[in-house]
């Protein structure tokens, strides 16, 4: 593997102006890096004010029609080990990223039934923008190319750019649709606290907490106090750092 050679893939794969165009040309580098088929999937969040998803693959059509159609994605442990891992990992790992439910199992050897037998998956993550994945797969009694599995890193990582492209996505112009206040009472709500301990925290009164609580579910459609703090983490307002370091640091100090 030379780096020419990616860098010549990888100016091929970002200069794809369609969907179609982007399945060509990873059809390809998929085959060069020494795998068999690819999965690529990008999921726009609603920090975004443009863009659709996008699913390009050239799985087999039986494969693709159980996927789709059983919708399979919301058991698919590849895809939810893909949220736990800063980088590329192999599917053998998938295990030491997350617990893997007995329905997930089934769901890898009905893939494997498939011919969609073992993987390397290389994972991308804007906070509120776009959760993506592309996957390198190798069929029945075919191993990793282990070798080239730095190149399929790095060309994930591009293809992934690509189909952002492609999505037609564009970065968020509007500001926050929450004020710096209800930001305050949303990430202590997050930390565990209470409307009278906020309201204590930020030196206000309960019922101003409650109204800036209620305020921001309302901007948000958000019924309850936890959906208002999955959207400000999705929106990345506030982020798991922001709650568990304080914990930390807190515990720390005990």
């Amino acid at each position: 593997m030379s780096f020419e050679w990616i860098e010549s893939l990888g100016e091929l794969i970002i200069k794809a102006g369609s969907a179609d165009e982007l399945r060509e040309i990873m059809a390809k580098a998929t085959h060069d890096l020494g795998f068999d088929r690819f999965a690529l999937s990008l999921e726009i969040g609603c920090g975004s004010e443009f863009g659709t998803s996008v699913l390009i693959h050239d799985y087999p059509a039986s494969w693709a029609d159980l996927y789709i159609g059983f919708n399979l994605a919301e058991t698919d442990p590849i895809r939810r080990a893909a949220e736990r891992s800063l980088l590329g990992f192999k599917w053998k790992r998938v295990r030491h990223l997350i617990p893997v439910t007995d329905f997930e199992r089934r769901t890898l050897e009905a893939g494997r039934k498939h011919g969609i037998v073992d993987g390397y998956t290389v994972p991308r993550h804007i906070p509120g923008e776009i959760t993506g994945s592309c996957s390198f797969v190798t069929g029945p009694g075919r191993t990793l190319p282990e070798a080239l599995l730095p190149g399929a890193e790095l060309l994930g990582a591009i293809a992934l750019a690509s189909a952002r492209n492609v999505s037609g996505w564009q970065e968020r112009s509007e500001a926050p649709k929450i004020t710096d206040r209800q930001r305050d009472c949303v990430l202590w709500a997050a930390r565990g606290k209470t409307d009278w301990e906020i309201s204590r925290i930020l030196g206000i009164s309960r019922a101003t907490v409650v109204q800036h609580l209620r305020e921001a579910r309302d901007r948000y459609d958000a019924d309850k106090r936890a959906s208002l703090i999955l959207c400000a983490l999705f929106d990345g307002l506030i982020s798991f750092a922001d709650i568990f370091r304080w914990r930390e640091r807190r515990q720390g100090r005990r």
